[in-house]
Parts: C-alpha cells; structure tokens; sequence
C-alpha cells in the first residue's frame, strides 16, 4: 500500500473517531443518565475499514481515552479505557471470521451487537473492580447495557452505510 493511501486511511480513522466522540458528548443521557456510545459504532466502523491488527490496538487505545475523558460514570475512566482495549480485539476477531462470508451490512450488526455487549459487560466489570457500581451488576446489564446492545447494533448498520457513501464519494 502506497504511503498516500496509508495517510487517507488514518485520516479517515481519526476523523470517525472525533465524529464518534462529539456525537457522543453532545447526545443527552438516556437511562439512568448512560448516553449511546456513537463512539464505540464509530470505533467498530473504523476498525472494520483499517483491517489491520495495529491499527486496531491503535483504534481502540484512542477511543478508550476519548471516552475516558468525558466519562461522567465513577471509574469510568478505566473502565472505557480497559473495556475499548479488550473490545476492539473481539471486534478485529469477528471482522476477519466473518469478512467476505456474509454480507457486510449483516457482519455490522452482529458485530454492533456482540461486541457492544462484550463492551458493555467489560466496563461494568472494570468499574465494580475500580469504584464499585452505583447499583447491582445485573440491573445495569439489563437497564443500560442490553438497550445499547440493540441500539448500537442498528446505529451501527446506519453509520457504516454513511460513512461508506462518503468514502465513496470523496474517491471520485
């Protein structure tokens, strides 16, 4: 790959991660004051579009630090940055299992929907280690995690369409 096209492809990387972290910051909490992670649909999106495994260690260090720094959850400055570390990996392992055997609009939401359950689970166990959660593991499994887990699968889906017009588009 030429240099030209390894500069696009960063580019494009960090420019779906500041889109995924401001639409995260801006969007108001939902439940219990937990807000949908665009950042992590962007982070899945930018992950599948790299198909690389630094890249992807990269991708996920970047968007754990993102969230940490607006994280208004207790301990939920590791717990982003642990979770976005493991989660990435499992997103890079889903990727290359199912690339080129399914339909990318289909891998998308399995991916959206697995891997922001792994996310979610991951975070609420760093936190209960870290600061200990503000109500019992399963409540916010099933108040705040398993509603993300259904959203994100469709954000998901909705944002990897965009984003591949756009790429599409700013080609010509």
């Amino acid at each position: 790959m030429s240099s030209k096209n390894d500069v696009r492809k960063l580019v494009t990387i960090a420019l779906l991660l500041a889109i995924g972290m401001v639409l995260y910051q801006i969007t108001p909490g939902v439940v219990m004051g937990m807000r949908p992670n665009f950042l992590l649909a962007m982070m899945f999106i930018a992950i599948i579009l790299a198909d690389d495994y630094k890249l992807t260690i990269l991708i996920g260090l970047v968007s754990g630090i993102y969230c940490a720094i607006i994280s208004t959850f207790p301990g939920g400055q590791v717990g982003n940055i642990v979770d976005k570390l493991i989660t990435c990996q499992v997103v890079f392992l889903m990727f290359k299992a199912m690339k080129d055997r399914i339909p990318k609009q289909i891998m998308v939401a399995i991916i959206g929907l697995v891997c922001t359950a792994v996310s979610g689970t991951v975070f609420l166990l760093t936190v209960s280690v870290v600061a200990g959660l503000p109500k019992s593991f399963t409540t916010l499994l099933l108040a705040v995690v398993l509603p993300a887990v259904i959203a994100n699968a469709i954000i998901s889906v909705i944002l990897y369409n965009a984003v591949n017009i756009s790429l599409k588009y700013s080609r010509r």
